[in-house]
């Protein structure tokens, strides 16, 4: 990283005019409302955006409010950093919106910490939080297509609640009417939704956090298949190890004792 600043707050006289562009990469998150030049078009960004300028692009922008404030980091990507990039589809010269940037400013100022600080190791650190950076910004970018579809301030922090109880609980009789009833939707709306926040059906996250579960049980204990499969919820076993055969590829049993011969392996041996 060449520069990294973390919650930098500006009047509304501040203008940023690069022509030629900075040089070098940047990436802004922007914390409040502003206008960017884009393409020569004006474009408004709203709080809770990103942008990732590439050295030559010019860089117009102002704010859209009395206050503006920013975190920025100045940077030159490793050839994995931009291949990291690339792979992820992070848009470049333009500004992203997405739910929260809350997650991502931490790392910035973390960042900036250690970009600062005496420490050993804080170009390495530094480097793994910007990595962690771009896997953030890349998640969240997809939640912000899902909050498109819905109001989040509504339904979302309901919905994240649903879906830990459901990987906390696996065991539990869950019926998707109560759940679709507890947002008071109807339950073809309640799964809509769901899959449109989290890119998967709650029919399936019910599974997978039932054999989740049954993977746990398998290593940590000694029950039976058929304990286990009433344990996580299943009324039959034979249902339960169809779907952990199509899951995994083996059966349960199977399972457990490749983990116990994974583990023998890994023992250290008396010298």
């Amino acid at each position: 990283m060449d520069e990294i600043g973390y919650n930098h707050r500006h009047d509304r006289s501040f203008v940023i005019d690069r022509p030629s562009g900075a040089g070098d990469w940047l990436l802004l998150i922007i914390k409040a409302p502003a206008f960017f030049r884009i393409d020569g078009k004006m474009i408004r960004a709203a709080a809770n955006s990103f942008i990732i300028y590439t050295p030559e692009y010019p860089q117009y922008y102002y704010p859209d409010s009395d206050e503006y404030y920013d975190d920025w980091i100045h940077f030159y990507p490793e050839k994995e950093e931009l291949d990291l990039m690339q792979s992820l589809n992070i848009p470049f010269n333009c500004p992203v919106p997405l739910p929260d940037t809350t997650e991502v400013s931490v790392m910035a100022r973390n960042m900036c910490y250690e970009q600062y600080s005496a420490n050993q190791n804080r170009k390495q650190s530094v480097d793994l939080y910007f990595r962690l950076m771009i896997y953030k910004l890349h998640e969240k970018m997809h939640m912000q297509n899902a909050a498109s579809k819905i109001s989040e301030s509504v339904y979302f922090t309901t919905l994240l609640w649903v879906r830990q109880c459901i990987y906390r609980w696996p065991g539990r009789d869950w019926s998707i009417d109560d759940m679709a009833k507890e947002l008071s939707l109807s339950r073809s709306r309640f799964q809509h939704l769901y899959s449109d926040t989290f890119g998967v059906s709650v029919n399936k996250d019910l599974i997978t956090s039932r054999l989740e579960k049954a993977k746990e049980l398998l290593i940590c204990t000694d029950l039976g298949v058929n304990d286990i499969a009433t344990i996580i919820g299943y009324n039959g076993v034979s249902y339960f190890l169809r779907q952990f055969k199509s899951a995994f590829g083996i059966t349960p049993i199977q399972y457990r004792n490749a983990q116990k011969n994974d583990t023998t392996q890994k023992k250290p041996k008396n010298t």
